[in-house]
């Protein structure tokens, strides 16, 4: 908990037992935590420098106000942070007037190999302030499916994932898990029927673009900076973005294969089937992406239009779109 004001596992040790006990000497400490009594009293300096404890005229240290002395780191932290902030904007538009009269070998990078193309896509995700947008389309080279740990952090620290999915893509093994995992975490996800390549953008700064990799040749990509390629791909994006077909799939519930029989309600499993068919996949993609037989799933479509009280399956999905059910 307080690594992030700078204090060790020791320190936290440390300081947490000292507020439970109100006071204590370091060799009550020490026995206490199996700690030796020198790394103890090491560790009482270091937060009697930090103004987290007191030392009485006896030896015995006891703790400042929690609420006071953190505080006070943390205010202190914080306005570093915002110094920080303040130096990353003088240093960006320094950057920004640097590049201006770069060269174009200089704002255009050449990739090669799968660890420095996978290294690159993190750090472009990484670089991201406000938004990350991309294609996903085959092949699956440098970050296959379920690899991107970097997504979920960049997630949770407030970056907008938008992500453009080709239904071949879809088809392939795992990439409905991790479609379904994305979806959950609030990644926006929109399908289409082709990408023509694939694709990252972080904000309007950065851009990777993978090569076509040669027939028993190293994978590659092109870094691009801030240049009029760069802003051909963030309209490229914008474009298909907004023809591409969005896929919201519910994934709190289980998959089995007799999941709502007889129910008068579509089950998580049946709004699953729905939004893949609606995104254009085939009745053997979906079954097996859901690890469901052919059998199964068009019993369970079935089902659906008996619901719905339709006759065919374009009136099912019409049914489907109007009354929420994918």
């Amino acid at each position: 908990m307080l690594a992030a004001l700078g204090l060790s596992p020791e320190d936290e040790a440390v300081y947490s037992l000292l507020v439970r006990r109100a006071q204590a000497g370091p060799d009550e400490l020490g026995d206490a935590l199996r700690m030796p009594t020198a790394a103890v009293e090491a560790t009482l300096s270091h937060l009697l420098a930090c103004g987290l404890v007191k030392r009485g005229s006896d030896g015995v240290f006891s703790v400042a106000p929690p609420a006071v002395a953190l505080g006070a780191l943390i205010s202190e932290r914080r306005n570093a942070l915002r110094s920080a902030e303040l130096a990353l904007v003088t240093l960006a538009e320094d950057y920004r007037g640097a590049v201006a009269g770069r060269t174009i070998d200089e704002l255009i990078e050449v990739v090669t190999g799968v660890d420095a193309v996978r290294h690159r896509f993190a750090q472009v995700q990484q670089a991201a302030r406000t938004e990350v947008r991309s294609f996903v389309t085959l092949p699956f080279i440098a970050v296959p499916p379920g690899s991107n740990a970097v997504e979920s952090v960049a997630v949770d620290q407030g970056v907008r994932f938008r992500v453009v999915v080709d239904r071949p893509a879809l088809a392939e093994p795992g990439v409905v898990a991790q479609t379904l995992e994305s979806l959950r975490s609030g990644v926006q996800v929109r399908v289409v029927e082709s990408l023509p390549i694939k694709l990252i953008l972080a904000d309007a700064e950065l851009a990777l673009v993978p090569l076509t990799a040669t027939p028993g040749g190293e994978p590659g990509a092109v870094l691009l900076h801030r240049t009029g390629l760069l802003a051909a791909m963030d309209a490229l994006f914008e474009v298909v973005w907004r023809h591409a077909h969005p896929l919201e799939l519910t994934a709190s519930a289980s998959l089995t294969e007799d999941a709502g029989a007889g129910t008068d309600a579509p089950t998580e499993l049946d709004r699953r089937i729905l939004a893949l068919l609606l995104a254009g996949l085939t009745d053997q993609v979906v079954a097996a992406q859901l690890d469901l037989s052919l059998r199964t799933l068009q019993r369970r479509l079935r089902h659906l239009m008996d619901l719905a009280g339709v006759e065919t399956r374009m009136q099912l999905g019409w049914y489907a779109a109007r009354h929420g059910w994918a």
